[in-house]
C-alpha cells in the first residue's frame, strides 16, 4: 500500500514539473511548481524527515510560489498601464 502512495506522489511531482516546464502561461507555471513541492514536501514527510519536509513545504511550495505570483501579477499589471511623458 505505501509503494502505491510513493508512486502517486512522485507521479504528480513529475507530472507538474513537465507541466510547469511546458506551460504557456507564467502563472499556470508557478502553481505547477507550488504543487510539485508540496508534493516534494510529502514525500519527505512520510520519508521520516519532518524538518527537510516542513522546510520544502514553507519555502519551496509556500513563500517562492507566492513571490513568483506576485512578480508576475505586477509585471502584468505595469505592462498594462500607459507610457508616462
Amino acid at each position: 500500500m505505501e509503494l502505491i502512495g510513493y508512486s502517486l506522489l512522485v507521479l504528480i511531482l513529475i507530472t507538474s514539473t513537465i507541466f510547469a516546464l511546458a506551460a504557456k502561461s507564467l502563472i499556470r507555471a508557478a502553481v505547477a511548481l507550488g504543487v510539485g513541492s508540496a508534493a516534494l514536501a510529502t514525500l519527505y514527510f512520510l520519508l521520516d524527515a519532518p524538518y527537510a519536509g516542513g522546510f520544502e513545504l514553507s519555502v519551496g511550495a509556500g513563500l517562492i510560489s507566492v513571490l513568483f505570483i506576485v512578480a508576475i501579477s505586477l509585471t502584468a499589471s505595469m505592462e498594462k498601464q500607459p507610457d508616462e511623458p
